[in-house]
């Protein structure tokens, strides 16, 4: 990357030099701030790209049952065997078998937190048990989101996702061939040199950046801020869940997102619904509530495909919800049932959604690695091991380049009027993403007003 900057060469102009430049020295803060984050979400973003292979072969003990010709127990029958381990416990969900060799898997509500049951469905007997949080999946996607650092966490996440596409930017304009020989498209030199690892950064990084800045899209609807105005602008605009299936049901305070056990984007800024006999008839009138099996059978009577999840109410005015996310997004499906009289109150799926719900859980569905089987799972690896890869290039570039004692940051441009550019792209990245706009601004003001003026640390980031 300093091809450019080291002479002026012949027909280069001035105000490109200090364009490189100024660019060259956002693309290296970025990617100072923003490596650690990265690499992070590569290497758990793989590890959850295959956490249904992962649950069927290093948790099989708990996940995978024999075959028997013997018919499966009722729901019911494993729920009260599982309750036996938590007989204090609100049951707050239940997952059928998803294949005849699948273990059953109840939910319960304790003190510690959501706890898992999974139970043999043809014998009944308990495989194992934990907390949701102690389930790898579960570790996983916490670590995914520093869920583990607090709610405010998931922005830095957030910002990240901005770096990652400001690096992918950046990065291909420092990488757009400038007359020079390789680095484009092959690696020069060995890994001894710093050449190599130039090289090995700045084409993984052409190559995988468009995937990259796709990763980062995608997983920007489940940030908190970002993804909250992203819920706030459909609802308003009735682009996401159709409201409209609310309009003839007397819905509850509660959203989806707190109510249910399993919930996609869309549907978690939905209202939950209240059973229509409980707010219709007084408490001597109404009758008795369904029971799990025969929930379960009106989720199979209606088509829900196999795979679902059924959140049980939580009081006498709530309601059943089967819900399931496939790998097919077409049969994504959402059913809230009255509890009393077993008639759904609101059934929805993928077709249903607005057009930007569609676009956005497509998108979230390739991030997963689920719209194309395989293939997309290899894909959405090879991005990952490639964020792995240009990271730590860039890392052993960086050290092999920087002299001892200094950060070796790249110097400044030479002219000032290459920096009213910069602060207009600065303001186009914060519009669209706000909070990696403002750790821009707090990181150009750092470099200017500080680094820049104050003779130590000149000298310490030089």
């Amino acid at each position: 990357m300093t091809d450019l900057t080291a002479s002026r060469q012949e027909g280069v102009s001035a105000l490109a030099v200090d364009t490189y430049r100024a660019i060259w020295r956002w693309h290296f803060y970025a990617g100072l701030i923003a490596v650690p984050f990265m690499i992070l979400l590569a290497v758990t973003g793989s590890l959850y790209l295959f956490r249904d292979e992962i649950d069927r072969t290093a948790f099989a003990s708990r996940t995978v049952v024999v075959e028997e010709t013997t018919p499966q127990q009722a729901p019911s029958a494993l729920i009260a065997k599982a309750q036996t381990l938590y007989p204090d416990a609100r049951v707050k969900a239940y997952r059928p078998p998803v294949s005849p060799t699948a273990s059953a898997r109840v939910t319960f509500a304790t003190e510690a937190g959501a706890a898992y049951v999974f139970l043999n469905p043809y014998t009944g007997a308990v495989l194992d048990t934990m907390l949701k949080t102690q389930e790898f999946n579960e570790v996983v996607r916490k670590l995914h989101s520093l869920e583990y650092l607090g709610a405010y966490a998931n922005r830095v996440i957030e910002a990240m996702a901005g770096f990652a596409i400001i690096l992918v930017v950046s990065g291909l304009y420092l990488w757009w061939p400038r007359r020079q020989t390789g680095g484009v498209l092959t690696v020069r030199g060995t890994p001894s040199r710093r050449v190599f690892w130039r090289d090995t950064h700045a084409v993984t990084g052409a190559i995988a950046g468009g995937f990259i800045a796709f990763l980062a899209l995608s997983g920007l609807p489940w940030s908190s801020f970002w993804g909250g105005k992203l819920t706030e602008l459909t609802v308003a605009t009735g682009t996401g869940y159709p409201a409209a299936l609310w309009d003839s049901v007397p819905t509850s305070s509660e959203h989806a997102q707190h109510a249910m056990q399993t919930v996609g984007w869309t549907m978690e800024a939905s209202p939950m619904p209240m059973s229509h006999h409980a707010m219709a008839a007084g408490d001597t009138a109404r009758g008795a509530p369904f029971d799990i099996d025969r929930i379960v059978e009106i989720a199979r009577e209606r088509g829900m495909t196999a795979g679902y999840e059924v959140t049980l109410p939580t009081d006498a005015t709530g309601v059943f919800t089967t819900a399931v996310y496939p790998d097919d997004l077409s049969k994504v499906r959402t059913i809230h049932i009255d509890q009393y009289s077993g008639a759904p109150l609101v059934d929805i799926g993928y077709a249903d959604y607005g057009p930007v719900a569609k676009v956005t859980e497509f998108a979230i569905n390739v991030h997963m690695g689920q719209e194309f089987g395989l293939l997309n799972q290899l894909l959405m690896l090879a991005t990952c091991f490639a964020i792995i890869l240009s990271s730590v290039a860039a890392v052993v570039m960086w050290l092999k380049r920087r002299p001892s004692g200094r950060l070796g940051v790249p110097p400044y441009p030479a002219s000032r009027s290459v920096y009213g550019v910069l602060w207009g792209m600065a303001v186009v990245f914060g519009v669209l993403f706000p909070l990696s706009g403002l750790l821009i601004v707090v990181m150009v003001a750092l470099d200017i007003l500080l680094i820049r003026r104050v003779p130590v640390l000149r000298r310490m980031f030089a």
